[in-house]
């Protein structure tokens, strides 16, 4: 009886003390003039719901509080903003009292000299050095070919095959992505790097508790090990004779000139930057055309007929080239589409540098606003049956690509485009068309566990 006593006596303790917890943090975050809402607990606020619960903790909060509420995610206090006229504020007014508000396990694993972590002069420099990478007329020219091969000798081992399209995708975004920069396909170096960068792109999206075992530990650690392995490389090449056409043979090929010099450190977090800007957007885009495609015979056989009749004009071997891509009406429009009804980018995060008063509240300087687009993918009033797939609505309309809600990360959002491009001309076309290869003789298994397929969260299709 008596441990029964005492078990109670600790229960009804430990309930108090958490709800003393769940108070003290509401209390000290009762700022006059803040929007309603919750902070959750000390330290972890609501990020464990934010992270499992996605689109479902989004609608709850947003039906007690309305469009604009407060909440504590990845780390930080932070104004939820769903207020269409709000958040085409926040977009275009960054810098006005407003910067990238990346969450601080982001920036610490991504480097202190990644772009989305450095601002005024510093940030134009890198910036410059990001374009001279993968501008406009170095897409055009130089990636844009090497992009075409790559993935069509990588998707020609699909042929034939059933495969899981989730890992793969994310295996083509991310070994693509280390062609492009380093010339590296196969062997250790790729493998390791792999199974790091992985762990690294989980702990940009935790909270940032340096314990054993979190996810934020996992991804440091995997950083380290990833900077150890570009570093070999980068050393390596300084005592080679051979010159690279790869990002970081650019790189250094600018080591002794004024203005344009990086250190070891920048170009690391430079090269981290462009594989992991692009990384989520290409693997889960990939992913979901190839079941939005299947689902939907008509737009399949559309892109297929825009792709070959392009085709016509080149012999078998001849890469896609910019006016061809400029040509891609239909395909452009498929790219919008998935990225408005799978919703690849949630939303963006910003941070204010000081106090603003926003549509009758007040927001603290050092508070982080995220601008949560979801449910503006899903409006009636901007979209007509919005939960169907409809390319043909993003035809003839002038509209700003969803990739490019980013800013920050906006230079890379053409090499991203181009590769989403040739991932569907291989698809439709079939990978090793020269063979006679057809869309019909792939097979797929697509394994999906994603809210956005607005289905009971899994899907089972295979295509043959």
């Amino acid at each position: 009886m008596a441990v029964l006593v005492l078990a109670f006596g600790g229960l009804l303790a430990l309930l108090s003390v958490c709800s003393l917890l769940l108070k003290w943090n509401e209390v000290r975050y009762r700022g006059e003039g803040l929007p309603p809402g919750t902070m959750g607990w000390p330290v972890f606020g609501e990020t464990t719901e934010f992270l499992k619960h996605g689109p479902g903790f989004m609608k709850n909060q947003r039906a007690r509080y309305g469009s604009m509420f407060k909440s504590h995610i990845l780390g930080c206090p932070t104004i939820v903003s769903m207020d269409a006229e709000v958040n085409r504020y926040i977009l275009m007014n960054e810098g006005k009292g407003l910067v990238p508000g990346y969450p601080q396990s982001m920036l610490d694993i991504l480097g202190k000299w990644n772009i989305a972590a450095v601002h005024g002069s510093l940030h134009k420099a890198m910036r410059g050095v990001l374009l001279s990478l993968i501008g406009p007329p170095v897409i055009r020219e130089q990636l844009m070919p090497k992009i075409d091969a790559f993935m069509r000798s990588h998707l020609a081992d699909w042929s034939g095959n059933i495969i899981d399209v989730q890992e793969k995708a994310k295996e083509m975004a991310f070994l693509s992505s280390l062609k492009l920069i380093a010339g590296i396909e196969t062997g250790q170096i790729s493998k390791t790097f792999k199974e790091e960068f992985y762990k690294l792109v989980l702990g940009t999206l935790s909270l940032p508790i340096d314990l054993p075992g979190t996810n934020y530990r996992q991804g440091l650690q995997a950083r380290k090990k990833i900077v150890s392995l570009l570093s070999r490389v980068i050393e390596k090449r300084r005592t080679s004779a051979s010159t690279h056409s790869d990002m970081l043979g650019r790189l250094l090929q600018t080591e002794g000139k004024p203005g344009s010099e990086l250190t070891d450190e920048q170009m690391i977090d430079l090269l981290i930057t462009i594989i992991y800007s692009g990384y989520e957007t290409v693997s889960t885009t990939s992913m979901m055309v190839i079941k939005y495609l299947h689902d939907h015979p008509r737009a399949l056989q559309e892109i297929k007929k825009e792709h070959l009749e392009i085709r016509k004009q080149k012999s078998p071997e001849d890469a896609i080239d910019w006016n061809d891509y400029k040509s891609m009406n239909f395909t452009r429009a498929v790219i919008y589409e998935t990225l408005r009804l799978a919703t690849i980018v949630n939303g963006v995060l910003r941070k204010t540098t000081k106090d603003m008063e926003i549509k009758g509240f007040t927001i603290p300087k050092g508070w982080k606003i995220y601008v949560y687009i979801r449910e503006t993918n899903y409006d009636t009033l901007q979209y007509r049956e919005p939960l169907s797939f409809d390319p043909w609505r993003w035809k003839g309309l002038s509209v700003c690509s969803p990739l490019l809600i980013n800013t920050s990360l906006a230079p890379n959002y053409r090499t991203r485009a181009w590769n989403l491009t040739i991932t569907f001309r291989c698809l439709v076309e079939g990978a090793g068309y020269a063979q006679g290869k057809s869309w019909e003789s792939f097979k797929y298994l697509c394994f999906f566990t994603t809210s956005s397929l607005h289905t009971d969260g899994r899907n089972l299709a295979e295509i043959k």
